[in-house]
């Protein structure tokens, strides 16, 4: 693994973009794709499940609140004290880690894992990328699922746009986009603008892989099945896909 510290260990990034990333609309949503992660992988009362790459625990929450048994993984510290912070909120028990996937051992096997909302494809290589699998896949018990939900390259394809603004949590955000190699990966700045004028840039790359690239990884991590799809409601993973979905079984 790479000594270099990357951007997304960074606790003033998070700061600083979680309230822009996390906003209400995608909290909002937590509650259906928690149900669609239930009905996928058959999960009841007592499963346990990974949400791998937790954040500030919209998922972990809903799964919880549907009595399952959630471990939350984060590298960084302010999404996991935000995450804790909902869960007592809503007197939920959640077991909240601090701890990097490119090298966590879980302690226990996990019915079920899930990796969403494009938390995948940022580390300086293919091969820690391929690590993080690896360990998510030492996770799952036999027979158990993991859901990875992130942007490909098609669907950046599909959705390119070379960049936009909007308003959110009281600040100007300004976007901009670019393709970096051959569609191999997709470059995004992002400017915060405050009310006051004062001013935040951050640029990150995206690596892009194709769904069948990442189907291959993901088997060559220890998945005996993987299937693609364009939603979590098992809907075709063409030209109308919304998102990248893969279901894995171990």
């Amino acid at each position: 693994m790479a000594d270099k510290k990357e951007w997304f260990e960074n606790e003033a990034f998070w700061q600083n973009y979680g309230p822009i990333m996390f906003d209400s609309q995608r909290w909002a949503e937590a509650p259906t794709v928690a149900d669609d992660i239930c009905k996928i992988a058959g999960l009841s009362k007592g499963a346990r499940i990974l949400d791998a790459g937790c954040g500030p625990g919209r998922i972990s929450l809903e799964l919880a609140l549907r009595g399952l048994d959630v471990t939350g993984v984060d590298i960084i510290q302010s999404e996991l004290d935000a995450a804790k912070e909902s869960a007592e909120d809503e007197l939920a028990d959640i077991q909240y880690i601090k701890a990097d996937l490119r090298t966590y051992t879980a302690e226990k096997k996990f019915d079920a894992a899930v990796n969403l909302y494009t938390s995948f494809g940022y580390c300086a290589t293919i091969e820690e990328d391929f690590q993080i699998l690896k360990h998510i896949s030492a996770a799952v018990k036999d027979d158990g699922w993991f859901i990875l939900e992130s942007t490909s390259r098609e669907t950046a394809i599909l959705y390119y746009t070379p960049g936009e603004w909007f308003e959110r949590a009281d600040m100007t955000v300004l976007t901009q986009f670019t393709v970096e190699g051959a569609w191999e990966g997709l470059r995004s700045k992002w400017i915060l603008i405050g009310k006051n004028g004062e001013r935040i840039e951050h640029e990150f790359v995206q690596r892009l892989y194709s769904a069948v690239e990442l189907k291959r990884m993901i088997l060559a991590a220890g998945f005996k099945s993987a299937e693609i799809y364009g939603d979590f409601d098992f809907s075709l993973y063409n030209e109308k896909a919304r998102t990248m979905v893969i279901v894995a079984r171990k």
